[in-house]
């Protein structure tokens, strides 16, 4: 009975129990993808940052190369703001990929504390 008890317990902790752990870390990742909006901060990297008045300028030559600066002002804080998201969003991202790799890791060596912990009581270890 006892060892039905733990063959059940392995079969759903490498099992179904992994499968779970899993499915939340996919989730809690595409999360991550989803908040810092990678594909449009990387598909709109040059595009202008809140400028309003975007469209085609009319009048002389100065005027439309002063708008023509502008916009090309805009466009390099908005790639250069953009960039820090996506550098942040990176490391936020590699950390949560770290963290959740960590914890499949713990989590496949958890049922075995048990018996770690019996072996170095028997060998005597204090810590």
């Amino acid at each position: 009975m006892v060892m039905l008890l733990i063959t059940s317990l392995f079969q759903w902790w490498y099992g179904d129990g992994i499968r779970e752990r899993l499915r939340i870390i996919s989730g809690r990742l595409e999360s991550l993808i989803d908040y810092f909006s990678f594909g449009l901060l990387i598909k709109t990297l040059f595009s202008p940052y809140r400028q309003i008045s975007a469209g085609s300028v009319q009048g002389s030559l100065e005027v439309k190369f002063r708008a023509m600066i502008d916009k090309l002002f805009s466009r390099v804080i908005g790639a250069f703001i953009r960039l820090i998201i996506l550098t942040v969003g990176a490391v936020v991202l590699g950390f949560m990929v770290t963290y959740s790799v960590l914890g499949l890791v713990v989590w496949g060596l958890v049922p075995f504390f048990p018996v770690i912990g019996v072996g170095l009581m028997v060998i005597g270890w204090t810590g």
